[in-house]
C-alpha cells in the first residue's frame, strides 16, 4: 500500500463526520440513484420495441426466423425486462457518479486521483464487452444451435427465453471485461504489483477458463474460448498497465527524494 502523506491525513481528518451524517448522505445518494434508474427505465421502455428489434437481429440474420410467445402477457413483460436492462445500462454512469460522490470524501488524495479515471473507464469497458458478445459471440452461438434443426425438430424461439440468453451474455461479458479496470486500480493504489500478477498468471488462466465455462453457452467450448482468450489478453494488458504505474510511482518518489535532499542541503548551507 502507498503510505498517506501528512497532507492526506489532514484532509481526511477534515472530512470525518458522525455516523448519522454518513447514513443521511448514503440515503441521499441511493435516492438519486433510484431516480436516475427510473428515468432511464422510462426511456428504455419507451424505445423497448426498437431495442427488441435490435437484440433479435442476430437471430434473424442467422436463422431467418422471428420469435413466438405462448403466454398472453409475455410480450408486455418482455418489454418490462428490456426496460430494466436498458435502464440499468443507461443509468450506470449516473449511479457510478453517486457512488463516487459518497466515497470520495473518505479517500486520500492519491486514492481519489487513482480512482476517478477508472470510474470513467468502467462504462467504456462494459460497452466493449457487451459489443463483443453481441457482434462476435451471439451470431456464432445462434448459428451453432440452429444447426441442430432436423425435419422432425424446427426452431421456434420464445421471446422470454431468447431475451434471457441475450441479456445474460451481454451482462456477463460487460462485467468480465472490467478485469483490467479492477487490476489496474489495485496496482495504481499499491495493493497489487506487476510481479504478483506475473507470478499468479497460471492460476489466473485457470480461473478465467472456469469463469468462461460458467457464463457462456455449452457449444463445444467455442463460446468459452471466445471469452477466455480476450480475458487472458486483458490480464496481460493489466500487467503492463500496473508496471507502467509502478515506473511512474518510482520516478515520482525519486523526484520527491531529490527535492527534499536539495531543500535539506540548502537549509544546512543557510544555517552554516
Amino acid at each position: 500500500m502507498i503510505a498517506p502523506t501528512p497532507e492526506d491525513e489532514a484532509a481526511l481528518d477534515a472530512t470525518k463526520a458522525p455516523l448519522m451524517e454518513h447514513l443521511i448522505e448514503l440515503r441521499k445518494r441511493l435516492i438519486w440513484s433510484g431516480i436516475f434508474f427510473f428515468i432511464a427505465f422510462g426511456v428504455a421502455f419507451f424505445f423497448a420495441k426498437d431495442v427488441f428489434h435490435f437484440l433479435q437481429l442476430p437471430l434473424q440474420h442467422q436463422t431467418g426466423k422471428t420469435m413466438i410467445f405462448t403466454a398472453l402477457g409475455e410480450p408486455f413483460f418482455a418489454y418490462i425486462k428490456i426496460g430494466m436492462f436498458g435502464g440499468l445500462c443507461l443509468a450506470f454512469p449516473f449511479i457510478a457518479a453517486q457512488i463516487w460522490m459518497f466515497i470520495a470524501p473518505g479517500l486520500y488524495r492519491h486514492e481519489r486521483n487513482a480512482f476517478l479515471p477508472f470510474l470513467i473507464a468502467t462504462p467504456i469497458c462494459f460497452g466493449v464487452g457487451g459489443a463483443f458478445a453481441y457482434y462476435v459471440l451471439l451470431p456464432y452461438a445462434i448459428h451453432f444451435f440452429a444447426g441442430f434443426q432436423t425435419a422432425d425438430m424446427e426452431l421456434m424461439p420464445k421471446v422470454n427465453e431468447y431475451l434471457d440468453l441475450v441479456t445474460k451474455i451481454i451482462l456477463a461479458f460487460g462485467l468480465t471485461f472490467q478485469l483490467p479496470v479492477l487490476l489496474s486500480l489495485l496496482g495504481k493504489v499499491g495493493i497489487l504489483t506487476s510481479q504478483q500478477l506475473r507470478n499468479s498468471r497460471r492460476f489466473a488462466i485457470v480461473g478465467i477458463t472456469a469463469l468462461a465455462a460458467v457464463v457462456t453457452p455449452p457449444d463445444m467450448g467455442i463460446s468459452m474460448l471466445a471469452l477466455a482468450v480476450p480475458l487472458v489478453g486483458l490480464y496481460e494488458i493489466s500487467i503492463l498497465l500496473v508496471a507502467m504505474f509502478e515506473r511512474k510511482r518510482l520516478r515520482a518518489e525519486a523526484g520527491r527524494a531529490a527535492k527534499e535532499g536539495a531543500e535539506s542541503a540548502s537549509t544546512d548551507v543557510a544555517g552554516s
